[in-house]
């Protein structure tokens, strides 16, 4: 076990908190508990133009739902300006950072000179020799500078990666890029630095797609004599055609996936397993997710995002549940969808929650598999066709009407046995006296089981319904 750990979410609040970032946040998070660690939640906010308070409410929020419960935070980088401020006055008085006066003209053209050399663009460092009185006379036309770090030029930058390994980057081909823009605020190679160092963060768990910007804020952390952190760049995710995960492919932000009935517990399930694995075991409880992770196990190759995968998960975290909570999920999802729920009691609930279990993957599927217990839907028109138009229906429902009006307990049991003895007796096959009957009672094809949605519905509603199918017929 790792003594002092500390690790950090860092998410840019210009949007919703999709898989990707959730992956991170469940790793790290992993990670701290794993070693008895701090997981840090910090917003990066300096993007001004983009970040949004809703975006940041829909973080905290999705993190919530989700249990990826944070020790520290939420901070917010814009809350931090002054100390970035500070760093970066240092860092010019010691001759490691320099003004830079150029126009984006002037960037263009220098970016265009390179490419037809067959060089990568790269600042070529006109503003490093500007003396104070060139500089003075820069901001006397009102021109306002950007400040930019002096990257080394020989050596290599080496990141002893966590998950890639040993990775190598040579000085001569970083930038001096900008840290601080000409408005003040710190840009991200910055200010991420300046954060991880005064939150004491000890490893930097991160997406491979910020691996480039490891080695410019590695130099920047020797500039500053930080103390650098350990990193770990996990692998991509990927679609099923193997390119980069986006909408298409079904990841949508996290919160969609909440409206859409997934179980927070089968999400995180799921996402510990996109780049890392244990052995041959799929479903863990977080308990075990957090004793057996560790990033030795985090493979190299992009992980590949498969809805499917994610449904069957769901489906068994579904059936898990005891029946009390699946109702209260399924009584949530109907109110939510306009359903008049109060017209039956708790038990009834929990009965349709009992015979739905085995067939629900999505808690929102539950609208469509109970509506018509509320009211008549219109029937589904290939049900029609294919069902109930068939020669004979007429007479099965009639003498189903006949048998279901006798004098009996009316629940499940008795129904089917009354029901399957019709069958036998008017000798066609089961499958040709169901069919119409679910058809009849529910307006579709699929339903619940049959007998236990005719109890749920009731003796009365389940004539009336039949009723109304043969005056359609």
């Amino acid at each position: 076990m790792e003594s002092d750990v500390r690790v950090r979410f860092a998410p840019s609040p210009t949007g919703y908190l999709h898989i990707g970032g959730a992956r991170t946040a469940l790793f790290n998070w992993l990670y701290a508990r794993r070693h008895g660690g701090a997981f840090v939640l910090r917003i990066e906010d300096t993007d001004r133009e983009r970040s949004t308070d809703e975006a940041i409410d829909a973080i905290i929020n999705s993190m919530t739902w989700l249990g990826l419960t944070w020790d520290e935070g939420p901070h917010l980088q814009t809350d931090r300006l002054d100390r970035y401020g500070e760093e970066a006055q240092r860092l010019l008085a010691e001759g490691k950072a320099y003004k830079c006066y150029c126009a984006s003209e002037e960037l263009e053209a220098m970016r265009k000179a390179a490419l037809d050399r067959k060089e990568a663009p790269k600042y070529d460092r006109r503003c490093f020799a500007r003396s104070e009185s060139e500089q003075a006379a820069c901001e006397a036309r009102g021109l306002r500078p950007v400040i930019r770090f002096r990257c080394p030029d020989e050596g290599a930058t080496i990141i002893s990666d966590r998950v890639k390994g040993e990775v190598v980057f040579e000085n001569q081909n970083l930038d001096d890029f900008i840290m601080v823009r000409a408005d003040g605020i710190p840009t991200y190679n910055f200010a991420v630095v300046v954060d991880d160092y005064d939150m004491s963060i000890t490893h930097v768990i991160r997406g491979d797609d910020h691996l480039s910007n490891t080695p410019r804020q590695v130099v920047l952390g020797e500039a500053l004599g930080y103390r650098i952190p350990e990193f770990a760049h996990l692998p991509m995710i990927l679609g099923s055609d193997k390119t980069r995960l986006s909408k298409r492919h079904g990841a949508t932000a996290v919160e969609a996936y909440r409206d859409e009935g997934y179980l927070p517990q089968a999400l995180i399930n799921y996402l510990a397993l996109l780049g890392w694995g244990f052995e041959d075991q799929t479903v863990f409880a977080p308990e075990e997710l957090i004793a057996k992770f560790g990033l030795e196990a985090v493979g190299k190759s992009p992980a590949v995002f498969d809805p499917a995968k994610l449904e069957w998960m769901n489906g068994v975290y579904i059936r898990e549940l005891t029946l009390p909570e699946l109702a209260g999920y399924q009584k949530s999802f109907m109110r939510a969808a306009g359903l008049p729920i109060e017209m039956y009691e708790d038990a009834w609930y929990l009965r349709l929650a009992e015979i739905t279990q085995e067939r629900l993957t999505k808690l929102a599927d539950i609208v469509g598999l109970s509506d018509f217990f509320f009211s008549r839907v219109p029937f589904d028109p290939v049900a029609v066709e294919k069902v109930l138009k068939k020669e004979g229906t007429k007479d099965v429902l009639e003498q189903a009407i006949e048998v279901l009006s006798g004098s009996f307990a009316f629940e499940a049991h008795e129904i089917e046995t009354r029901l399957r003895a019709l069958a036998e007796t008017t000798g066609v096959k089961a499958k040709f006296v169901f069919q119409p009957l679910r058809v009849a009672v529910s307006g579709r094809i699929v339903s619940p089981p049959l007998f236990e949605t005719m109890e749920l519905l009731g003796r009365d509603t389940t004539i009336e319904r039949l009723g109304e199918a043969v005056k359609m017929l």
